[in-house]
């Protein structure tokens, strides 16, 4: 594949895939999480958890700007004929699930958006139970995209550029309309607010864990580490660039949010909760106001999964040209060289996805991907300092390592502080089990680790 993406589009691309749709979809389930304006510190410390592990991204990336993202760092990490064989198989396996639950999640929040403009949206299909029109609309908007990706990546890159303006106009325009009818009151702590009881800290865990998915996606850039230009530069720039201006504007929304509707309104149920920027806009500027906010959230979740689904179809191609993962998904476009099988495979799962619950894709998401990937990540870079010391690191992260321990301990935080975690560690329990029993079955009709005569 070829080096065509430069630093402005990968900037691009990597806030489409961190704003989408989640801070617009999310934003009361954060502040329910904490009961309250100190919601905040949900925010804040999600995005110190980016920060910290943003590094840990800049470094990898840059030494290894390779197509695949975490394929090729876990493979190298762990040995190309060692561990790393089984680390980075379970890692496309567990892509599988999450790469599509993600993709989901944007199509799920469009659909929510979608609901408000057009209530009926909400009803039964056929009168079956949790089958809504909205899982029917998420479905269909996921395989559009789907189809306008199956495409050269040079015509990719122009359509990123229209789809962040949007992106920039939606959230600008929720932050100025909290701005400009800004109410300090509103943000006063209920009593009790900051007492740190088991419950303050399962509600920060929750909070968190919801942040954290909204901070992600920082480092699409390195599932396109192949086709960008200059990536020793490029790449550590995009994440940490990214990471700044995003948590700039989520704090700005937020505040500007709670600074004009009560937080008790924030966390009520119905559409007005699934559809709260569009809300803001009808209360200060007048139906007509939150009609346009509510189109313009539905363009920033179909450019964030437009992104999210250019970027993972890579992941799998790369284990598969590697010879260890499925071979078919090894296969490009004969005209236009993208990996198409990777595309569609990913694209399908995600449209049965989108009729889950969104809560319940966010939790099961984050857990898989910080179990089977992200502790693996942390320890990993610095395995690799020991092991490798003299490897051409042309970004150093900062204040190592203090960066992966940090970061470390933010995600074990998000995972155990919650009450109703168990069900997502089965989630990537199965997920786990399953993979390593496919790998573990390949590996020994083929003679590799563990299974080679001189296996390390």
């Amino acid at each position: 594949m070829k080096r065509q993406v430069g630093l402005g589009n990968a900037i691009s691309l990597n806030m489409m895939n961190m704003i989408g749709v989640g801070p617009f979809i999310t934003l009361p389930l954060v502040v329910a999480a904490m009961g309250g304006p100190q919601a905040i510190l949900g925010w804040i410390l999600g995005a110190l958890i980016a920060v910290c592990d943003g590094l840990v991204w800049a470094e990898l990336g840059a030494a290894m700007p390779e197509a695949g993202g975490s394929y090729a760092f876990l493979r190298e990490i762990y040995g190309r004929n060692g561990a790393g064989c089984w680390a980075s198989f379970l890692y496309i396996w567990q892509l599988g699930f999450s790469a599509p639950l993600s993709i989901a999640s944007g199509c799920i929040g469009l659909a929510q958006y979608a609901a408000y403009l057009w209530p009926s949206l909400s009803r039964n299909v056929f009168g079956i139970a949790h089958l809504h029109y909205t899982g029917v609309l998420a479905a269909v908007i996921c395989l559009l995209i789907l189809a306008m990706l199956y495409r050269n990546l040079s015509t990719i890159t122009r359509l990123a550029w229209i789809l962040w303006s949007g992106v920039l106009l939606t959230i600008g325009s929720v932050i100025l309309a909290g701005l400009t009818h800004f109410h300090p009151a509103l943000l006063a702590m209920p009593p009790g607010a900051f007492h740190l009881t088991p419950a303050f800290f399962q509600g920060l865990g929750a909070a968190t864990l919801i942040a954290t998915y909204d901070y992600w996606g920082y480092y699409t850039v390195t599932f396109l580490g192949g086709e960008v230009r200059n990536p020793e530069r490029a790449i550590p720039r995009t994440i940490l660039f990214s990471i700044a201006i995003v948590a700039i504007l989520y704090l700005l929304m937020n505040i500007s949010v709670l600074g004009v509707i009560p937080w008790q309104d924030v966390v009520k149920g119905g559409n007005e909760r699934n559809a709260i920027v569009a809300v803001l806009m009808q209360r200060t500027f007048g139906p007509a106001a939150g009609r346009i906010i509510a189109a313009l959230v539905m363009w920033t979740a179909f450019a964030s999964v437009f992104s999210l689904l250019l970027a993972y179809s890579r992941a799998p191609y790369a284990a598969a040209l590697d010879g260890n993962y499925f071979r078919v998904f090894a296969r490009l476009h004969p005209k236009h060289g993208f990996p198409y099988v990777s595309l569609l495979a990913l694209g399908i799962v995600a449209a049965c996805f989108c009729f889950f619950d969104l809560s319940h894709v966010i939790s099961a998401l984050v857990a898989i991907r910080i179990i089977l990937q992200y502790v693996l990540q942390q320890i990993g870079v610095i395995l690799l300092r020991i092991k490798k010391p003299d490897m051409p690191r042309p970004f150093r992260l900062w204040l190592y390592p203090l960066p992966p321990l940090l970061a470390l301990a933010g995600f074990i935080f998000i995972l155990f502080s919650r009450p109703d975690a168990s069900r997502e560690f089965v989630y990537a329990g199965v997920i786990a089990i399953t993979g390593s029993a496919l790998y573990f079955i390949r590996a020994r009709k083929r003679r590799e680790w563990p299974f080679a005569p001189h296996a390390k």
